[in-house]
């Protein structure tokens, strides 16, 4: 059994992350800065370690001893400002991976995101040899590119780095969703262009075990993509969504141009244009394939909308 440091193990990836390696036998310790934090990563078996991100020295020292770190802390918030941005994501990647070279940790993982390759222009069947922009005019993207081109450039002999990238993660809880979930109710959500826009998802799952497998099997300074494999039309997607968790208002439509001025970009690009990313990296040299379907991924969700109730 291995040790596996983690971070943003207390989000809402982390949390499954951190779930699967505790029942798979592994010994895993997750960098926490709140109490509330560190209560959730203890009730799923793991041990918290009190640090401040993007500050290495307040945490390098509980990395000794790992066998992997999983990175997945960052900001979430995609509308945050560039300094917050800058801060959490860009000094938090670059402490992870020198809080890792510290303890001389052999395997890095990092969990990136499509949106890092995003500058405007649709994802059409891309691949990982799409480039990162960190030229891109919305900061979230730009900050992400910034991020993973840290991971990937401090791959070394005795230090693999690998990036898995999912897009548009789901699943119980899930903060993105659970956030359009909140915008419609209250009336402030609406399709851009009729949002009939193919897209690729990801159960949350399915990141998880594409994470894992980076670890096991990821080429060392590497990036691969992981979805459900199962493309959907984002409209019915989020319908679907809506009607679990009952959003009876009505949703208007926003068309482009109008988009343009009122849906600041990233979330524009999200919403309102069609996004398809291709996993054969990840099949022929991970093996991946999902593990949760999307049908069962749905019944997941209904459960948990159901025990809050």
């Amino acid at each position: 059994m291995a040790r596996a440091f983690v971070t943003g193990g207390s989000g809402f990836i982390g949390r499954v992350l951190v779930r699967r390696l505790v029942a798979e036998g592994h010994s895993v310790r997750v960098l926490v800065r709140s109490e509330a934090s560190a209560e959730v990563v203890a009730g799923l078996g793991a041990r918290p370690m009190q640090g401040m991100l993007p500050d290495a020295t307040t945490w390098r020292d509980e990395v000794v001893g790992c066998d992997v770190l999983f990175h997945l802390a960052a900001e979430t918030d995609i509308s945050a400002d560039r300094a917050r941005q800058e801060l959490v994501t860009v000094r938090g990647t670059e402490a992870a991976v020198d809080a890792a070279r510290f303890a001389r940790v052999p395997r890095f993982v990092h969990c990136g995101t499509e949106a890092a390759l995003l500058a405007g222009d649709p994802l059409v069947d891309a691949d990982e040899t799409a480039p990162l922009r960190p030229d891109s005019p919305a900061a979230y993207s730009a900050v992400k590119a910034e991020a993973e081109k840290i991971v990937l450039d401090a791959n070394a002999p005795d230090f693999a780095t690998v990036s898995i990238r999912p897009r548009f993660v789901w699943g119980p809880e899930s903060m993105l969703i659970e956030s359009l979930v909140a915008s419609a109710k209250a009336g402030q959500f609406a399709w851009i262009d009729g949002g009939r826009f193919t897209t690729d998802v990801t159960f949350v799952d399915n990141v998880v075990e594409g994470l894992v497998l980076g670890w096991q099997r990821g080429r060392p300074g590497e990036a691969y993509f992981v979805t459900d494999q199962h493309p959907v039309v984002l409209r019915e997607f989020l319908e679907a969504q809506f009607e679990i968790y009952g959003v009876e208002a009505p949703i208007p439509d926003l068309d482009a141009e109008a988009a343009v001025q009122v849906v600041a970009v990233p979330a524009r690009w999200f919403l309102g244009q069609t996004c398809t990313l291709r996993t054969d990296k990840a099949v022929s040299e991970l093996d991946y394939a999902p593990v949760i379907s999307q049908a069962a991924g749905f019944d997941a969700v209904r459960a948990s909308v159901a025990a809050r109730r």
